[in-house]
């Protein structure tokens, strides 16, 4: 089993260094996808929400896996040449103190409104100023 599991994980590796981008896209709709599943069992739903799943999936393929592959390379332009525990700890605190907060803010305006279906309060929002 263990060979499996390594040679699998060699063309991952080779995958990544091939077509760094779709398979990194890819690789984010698996996961996102394998994780509303479990989530879904370990919840005990009778019946698994197929179009929440695949819903979630489009958003790690369209948009988690190809956000974080741009926002390293952007990451290691800015701290170019510059490695250690501090750069690290540096690229860590600028990615929370930025791409976080929008990355959170973006995923639940998605799973409100294209997940759920819910709209926003807009109109609520609109008489709100008009008073």
């Amino acid at each position: 089993m263990s060979e499996i599991v390594n040679e699998a994980w060699k063309k991952y590796l080779v995958a990544l260094q091939d077509h760094p981008l779709r398979t990194k896209a890819i690789t984010a709709g698996v996961l996102i996808g394998t994780s509303d599943l479990v989530a879904q069992k370990i919840s005990g739903v009778k019946k698994l929400q197929l179009r929440r799943i695949l819903l979630l999936m489009l958003y790690g393929f369209a948009y988690s896996g190809p956000f974080g592959h741009f926002l390293h390379k952007l990451m290691d332009l800015i701290f170019k040449g510059k490695k250690g525990n501090k750069t690290v700890a540096k690229k860590v605190l600028l990615e929370q103190l930025t791409s976080s907060p929008w990355n959170n803010f973006l995923f639940m305006m998605y799973y409100g409104l294209v997940v759920e279906g819910i709209s926003p309060p807009v109109h609520n929002f609109i008489e709100l100023l008009e008073n």
